[in-house]
């Protein structure tokens, strides 16, 4: 297989091009929970909505908190393949998928333990804390899938094939819209229907690209994957060192959303549903922003696998400027398209009203937020997952004590203004920290 010997002038364009495929699969992951978001509050309760706000920040904490899964296989894939060792790449995606198998083997036996925390971090009433548990009880089995999903969107990142990432998750996304769709439109299934649809479309999802992952193998590097010879001491530590540090940076980070979602249930069940319907503006921001920071990974791991400083410092800047610019497109079309948007949502009068209050930060943390998702990029492609995970204890320790102060005195909006210091103590951190990169350059 033939790589890319990319030219030592990254521009803007490149970049784009890479992100491209990339834009409309993450598009497509926040539209699950849009339309999850949707199917619940047009029930005609806010339980429905106030129990997926919290199954599913469950369920996000402990699934994103292997997300090291994908950022760990992108940045070792990537500089292998800079280097041209295929056979070590092959070894690489195979020691995790064991490792994915482990983990989730693991978390699926915590299955009490984790409906019994939930209970007692989120005091809801009877009914929603049914709901809840339904959920959870059923979605926990999908996670064997989902993280063998993210080593595969690791692997062809770290390939720079873009569009193989971005076609496995825009089918996964999708298949799950269709089933949730029907199952709880059709079959009336409520939120059990929502959970299934993650379910069976993670597995169908897995099926079909593991089959294709093996015949992409054999023809482009012409190598037979095997699980053999893979424990090797060196290799093995180098592997956990790194898995360790973004486990601990994504703990942290999705603790913080789950912090947020916490001190959203104690303002009240209806600030808890408000706030599940704006945090999908947010994450719709997020995973369109993070397209950039997705190809940049691979810009970037093939730099420093090469030594090529200045490809390495034009992706950063032009990287980061494309990110900006994106997001104050996507903070005017939330100005204009807001309300028409919150009315789809949900129909319940009282989320609608308090929602409309709250568009001041859905309006500004988009662009403040790019330059964090840009970073988290560019250290994942350069392997510095100890920075990362530095950077990110920091600024998961700041959000939560200012969120306590602000919450206390301002309410909910107090809530949105500490997410929005989340986001600039994120930034300033790896900015800070930007120098470790380019001393891995001789």
């Amino acid at each position: 297989m033939t790589n890319k010997n990319y030219p030592a002038f990254i521009s803007k364009k490149q970049i784009l091009l890479l992100s491209i495929p990339v834009f409309f699969s993450n598009l497509a992951i926040p539209l699950v929970g849009i339309i999850d978001t949707g199917l619940m509050g047009n029930l005609g309760d806010a339980k429905y909505l106030a129990a997926t706000s919290v199954a599913t920040s469950v369920m996000t904490m402990i699934i994103w908190s292997f997300g090291f899964l994908r950022m760990g296989t992108v940045g070792l894939v990537a500089q292998l393949f800079g280097k041209s060792d295929y056979r070590e790449i092959v070894k690489t995606l195979l020691r995790n998928l064991i490792v994915a198998l482990i983990i989730a083997t693991l978390i699926t036996l915590l299955k009490p333990v984790i409906i019994h925390f939930s209970k007692i971090l989120f005091p809801t009433s009877i009914e929603t804390q049914a709901l809840i548990n339904t959920y959870i009880s059923t979605r926990i089995f999908s996670i064997p899938a989902e993280l063998i999903i993210y080593i595969l969107i690791g692997f062809y990142l770290g390939l720079q094939k873009t569009r193989i990432s971005s076609l496995l998750i825009i089918f996964f996304s999708s298949l799950n819209i269709a089933l949730s769709s029907f199952f709880v439109l059709s079959l009336n299934l409520d939120i059990l229907g929502v959970a299934l649809g993650t379910l069976i479309s993670s597995y169908v999802t897995i099926f079909i690209f593991l089959i294709y992952t093996y015949n992409f193998i054999v023809k482009h590097f012409q190598i037979i994957p095997k699980f053999e010879k893979l424990i090797i001491p060196s290799k093995i530590i180098k592997l956990f060192n790194i898995n360790l540090d973004i486990f601990i940076r994504t703990l942290f980070l999705t603790f913080s959303f789950f912090w947020f979602t916490y001190l959203g249930a104690k303002l009240g069940e209806d600030y808890l549903a408000v706030n599940a319907i704006l945090m999908q503006f947010i994450i719709l921001a997020s995973f369109f922003l993070d397209a950039y920071a997705f190809s940049t990974e691979g810009i970037i791991g093939f730099a420093v696998g090469r030594g090529n400083k200045k490809s390495f410092q034009l992706a950063v800047t032009n990287s980061i400027q494309l990110s900006f610019l994106t997001a104050l497109i996507i903070s005017l079309i939330y100005l204009i398209f807001f309300k028409q948007i919150i009315n789809v949502l949900t129909d319940v009068e009282i989320l609608r009203f308090i929602s409309y209050k709250h568009i001041i930060w859905i309006l500004i943390i988009p662009a403040t937020a790019s330059f964090c998702y840009q970073f988290d990029g560019i250290f994942i492609g350069a392997t510095l997952t100890k920075e990362m995970r530095n950077a990110m204890m920091v600024s998961a320790a700041s959000f939560i004590i200012t969120s306590i102060y602000l919450t206390k005195y301002f309410g909910n909006h107090g809530l949105w203004f500490a997410l929005l210091l989340f986001m600039v103590f994120r930034s300033l951190t790896l900015n800070f920290l930007l120098n470790k990169i380019i001393k891995k350059f001789k």
